[in-house]
């Protein structure tokens, strides 16, 4: 219900405010919201040419070629139809027929690849009965956590995977876990509309999204020119870390569920024990090192994985014969389910990322985020933290709006500045809130998401706030 009522009114907020400003003369064009493309220079005034013939700015405009005519923020060029056009500032996102396609071709096809391969390795680990055993190695800690579930329930093996995907940075390998899990999950709900608890829990968890290794994040720090681009990583793990366990307890608390027990404390203990573990390895490490080490474990581990379940399939050879199949038909099976999934949830990241898109080339995303960072300056926020707000702000809605955010950041202000190291920390150490749910949700059609979203939202606030410490502590 919230994220239908959201969906529905930034659509119609946003379809008046840009009626409203067309209406005023204050907006020139509505082409930009349906056909534009983000970066394009955005026209706010247009002349014939033969209107201005023979002036010193025509001759200006045509002697400065096919980059145009820049005077103080405006650019005059002339298009194909010889019609001069004065543009102010860049798109700030897709138009709506872009996203569209872009979203077809740039994040559900990938998404397809990534789901049949991943869906299949899961259709082995369950073929052999390898999910059962996990999941009754864990039941100790999960059914804890999610006590509506049995305590051999098969979701408790899918989230592990999940969990160790984003651990390592693994996003991709992480969302058909994730996936897999929910529908696991969708089986025992006797209200298939509604959100159950322990879906809420485990999507809430995702909320900071717990990470060891930031190897995107590093990356892009790399090409920014950042003289140490992996001394984001210790940072990062503790943001995330303080994000997801804030999750937890705030779930935790609302569910009435008791955590202050052996298994899940010493669960919390050990996963911090190791986290510690690896940010002493990783600080004591150089440069171009850390990078080299991270780089190689995160995808070392995925192929590390991806060899276990194959190798334990093969073990156990026998039940697959048992159950009149073999291991290659098995992971068929698995990936023609994936693909199905990938059907199922297309509808939903369509409509979300459309409403979205309107959203933030309508201009009300901008006015929001110039109110939240007028207000922190007169609260008096330092102006490093307030020039990073902006990739908060986007972070739950926009993954690719949030990112070019945080690289506008780290070019303008410096990777190694204050705005650039809170850059980095808001992208990776929260996750995109409204297209997490509209995907998982959407994967096992739940409409009444309950209080998911609240949650989610206040474990990236958590997030926020935790990045500006840490920030100001290490740096």
């Amino acid at each position: 219900m919230a994220l239908s009522r959201f969906w529905t009114f930034i659509l119609l907020l946003s379809i008046g405010y840009v009626l409203i400003m067309l209406g005023t003369g204050r907006q020139y064009s509505l082409g930009s919201l349906i056909n534009g493309v983000q970066g394009e220079a955005l026209v706010v005034a247009e002349q014939d040419s033969a209107t201005i013939h023979g002036t010193a700015l025509l001759q200006a405009i045509r002697s400065a070629g096919d980059d145009g005519l820049v005077r103080g923020d405006t650019l005059y060029h002339i298009n194909k139809s010889g019609v001069v056009q004065a543009s102010v500032g860049k798109q700030q996102a897709d138009g709506l027929f872009a996203t569209c396609r872009n979203t077809i071709m740039d994040l559900w096809l990938p998404l397809i690849g990534y789901l049949t391969f991943f869906c299949g390795l899961l259709n082995l680990l369950i073929d052999s009965n390898a999910m059962e055993k996990v999941a009754r190695f864990l039941s100790p800690v999960f059914h804890r956590v999610f006590p509506e579930l049995r305590k051999d329930h098969p979701a408790y093996g899918f989230m592990t995977l999940n969990f160790a995907a984003n651990f390592l940075g693994l996003d991709s390998a992480a969302t058909p876990f994730g996936l897999k899990a929910m529908e696991s999950m969708q089986e025992d709900n006797k209200d298939k509309d509604t959100a159950t608890n322990s879906q809420i829990m485990f999507l809430c968890l995702h909320a900071a999204g717990l990470t060891l290794l930031p190897t995107s994040i590093i990356g892009y720090r790399a090409a920014q020119g950042a003289a140490n681009p992996a001394d984001i990583m210790i940072p990062m793990i503790i943001t995330s870390f303080a994000g997801t366990l804030a999750a937890m307890f705030l779930v935790a608390g609302k569910q009435r569920i008791n955590l202050w027990n052996v298994p899940v404390m010493a669960t919390v203990l050990g996963i911090s024990a190791i986290v510690g573990g690896a940010m002493a390895y990783i600080g004591s490490l150089a440069g171009v090192a850390k990078f080299h080490f991270t780089d190689n474990l995160s995808n070392g581990m995925l192929l590390v994985i991806i060899g276990l379940i194959v190798a334990y399939a093969f073990y156990k050879e026998k039940f697959f014969t048992a159950k009149g199949t073999n291991m290659f038909d098995s992971f068929v099976e698995g990936a023609k389910e994936g693909w199905t999934t990938g059907l199922r949830v297309l509808p939903y990241m369509l409509a979300m990322l459309a409403a979205l898109s309107i959203f933030r080339n309508s201009g009300l995303m901008g006015i929001v985020m110039d109110g939240l960072t007028y207000l922190m300056a007169k609260v008096g926020v330092e102006k490093g933290v307030i020039d990073a707000i902006p990739v908060a702000l986007m972070r739950p809605f926009s993954a690719g709006g949030s990112r070019g955010f945080m690289l506008d950041a780290m070019k303008t202000y410096g990777p190694d500045s204050i705005t650039g190291y809170l850059s980095s920390l808001f992208q990776g150490a929260a996750e995109t809130t409204f297209y997490v749910v509209a995907l998982y949700y959407g994967s096992v059609n739940v409409k009444n998401t309950r209080y998911t979203i609240g949650i989610m939202l206040l474990a990236d606030l958590v997030c926020v706030i935790a990045g500006i410490v840490v920030v100001h502590f290490y740096f």
